[in-house]
């Protein structure tokens, strides 16, 4: 059954709905391919037993004519979404072994319309991290590798484990968080197709917090149709989020008409930076070309408070972590570590169960929330925050979607930029902008680098309006063809 787990979603649901397999059939395909790929160490749970029931149950709705549109699929959930008697960790010391006797809002939403879960994926601990190397629980390897080059490289982050699973035909889709380009930088590094959704489509009810403001759940799957799919199920209003939008979800694939003739695809100069590598520059240039042949229109435009998102973000995500995860203190759940004191059990259980990653952006944000720099850091960087925004609502003024590259190089090796906090924030300068507006986006493979590693192309949208960001994002998808395999999952499917 290993030829099962080459098949896209859309597929799947194809052969599903003709009868030339069963959920069943589809999940212990997975299910292999999840053993043949342990040494990614893309889980931290797996849930097999879970899976076979779902799958049964699956089947047994499709024989009835009541499959949901998402009936049958193995998925991954990041261990970042509560699910009920399911050990959800945010990859941390001081969550393991937590069971929540509730389940997140999205991942609800996919149960109900017959996803299978076939286990939770490793993440950077709390999803802070570009990288996948701060999880408690050991770092995920990218299924990628150079030309004649044994170097483990990172798969991207936060949601490495996702991003690894779907690349190396372990699952067919998965959900991530996308909070400064969770989803979609490791989607680029993994050559895999993701969508961040505008903030308040997708629930945060139930996901472990790490940015209240910034947070938004998404998916990743090998084909932007395959990805439509996904958010279709995951999307909708829920009224135990304030942040969530009253907005009728669409038919996203019906979005996916082929056409964008006419469409205006902007050009931002500012995202033209220094030391891009060239592989970067000549894939953005072929990503303009292949919309102009398309039909589209390229307008050049201005996001001028670009070069301040960086530093905007990390002074806003920290100060939200530091808030969030006051609440890990040992005496509700989680991790406890006895004191002689209630503040030294907080101390010593805080400083055993969070990474030093954690400590440090806590430690930031906690310094720019307190007296005497509120008004220098926190509030400063607030306004900053609505003047990129008020840029993207500018520059949408002159064309429908922008078109961007994802991220700044292709994977790096473990641990090459760990060294330095800061080169590793700034895998995050093309993605994090769209973050602070809420705009949706989109990471597409588009290419590969001179050392055989994939590169992706961004599509940046207006708030709400993924249809077009989808439709955008499949014609680059059809021009680049893009047909690479990485390494392990051709020896999965061999």
């Amino acid at each position: 059954m290993t030829g099962l787990t080459e098949l896209t979603i859309k597929q799947a649901l194809d052969g599903l709905e003709r009868g030339e397999f069963t959920s069943v059939e589809l999940t212990e395909a997975h299910l292999s391919a999840m053993q043949a790929a342990k040494n990614l160490n893309a889980f931290v749970t797996e849930t097999p037993d879970q899976a076979r029931e779902q799958a049964k149950a699956s089947d047994a709705r499709r024989q009835k004519g009541e499959a949901g549109f998402l009936d049958g699929i193995p998925v991954a959930i990041k261990d970042l979404f509560c699910t009920e008697n399911v050990q959800t960790t945010a990859s941390s010391k001081i969550l393991e072994g937590f069971k929540p006797q509730y389940e997140s809002t999205v991942t609800h939403n996919m149960f109900d319309q017959g996803a299978v879960m076939l286990g939770k994926t490793n993440l950077d601990e709390f999803a802070m991290g570009s990288s996948n190397m701060t999880s408690a629980f050991g770092n995920v390897l990218n299924p990628w590798k150079r030309k004649g080059d044994t170097t483990d490289l990172v798969p991207g982050g936060s949601s490495g484990g996702s991003a690894a699973a779907v690349a190396a035909r372990v699952a067919m889709g998965a959900t991530g968080t996308d909070t400064g380009g969770s989803i979609r930088q490791p989607a680029s590094f993994c050559g895999i197709a993701g969508i961040k959704p505008t903030y308040g489509r997708c629930s945060r009810w139930g996901v472990i917090a790490f940015a209240s403001s910034l947070d938004q759940p998404g998916s990743f799957a090998r084909t932007v149709e395959d990805n439509a799919v996904m958010l279709r199920a995951m999307a909708g209003y829920d009224p135990k989020d304030s942040t969530s939008v009253n907005r009728p979800v669409p038919d996203y694939a019906a979005a996916l008409t082929g056409d964008i003739r006419g469409l205006k695809i902007g050009i931002p100069k500012e995202y033209r930076v220094d030391g891009m590598p060239k592989d970067i520059e000549d894939l953005w240039q072929q990503g303009i070309d292949w919309a102009k042949e398309a039909g589209a229109e390229i307008v050049e435009v201005s996001l001028p408070h670009t070069q301040y998102a960086l530093p905007t973000y990390y002074i806003i995500a920290p100060a939200e972590c530091s808030s969030n995860l006051a609440r890990y203190d040992g005496v509700r759940y989680g991790l406890r570590v006895e004191g002689e004191t209630l503040d030294d059990m907080y101390e010593k259980t805080r400083a055993e169960g969070f990474g030093d990653e954690v400590k440090r952006r806590i430690m930031i944000g906690t310094y720019v929330l307190s007296a005497g720099y509120y008004d220098a850091y926190y509030n400063k960087a607030r306004k900053i925050r609505k003047k990129i925004w008020q840029d993207f609502v500018d520059a949408y003024q002159k064309c429908d979607v922008l078109l961007t590259p994802t991220a700044p190089s292709a994977a790096f090796g473990i641990g090459e930029n760990m060294d330095d906090p800061v080169k590793m924030y700034l895998n995050d300068v093309f993605t994090v902008p769209a973050s602070l507006a809420g705009m949706p986006g989109m990471s597409i493979p588009a290419g590969l680098d001179q050392d055989g590693l994939p590169l992706g192309l961004q599509i940046l949208g207006r708030p709400f309006d993924e249809e077009t960001v989808l439709r955008a994002s499949q014609a680059i998808e059809k021009a680049a063809n893009f047909t690479a395999m990485p390494q392990l999952a051709a020896k999965i499917a061999a």
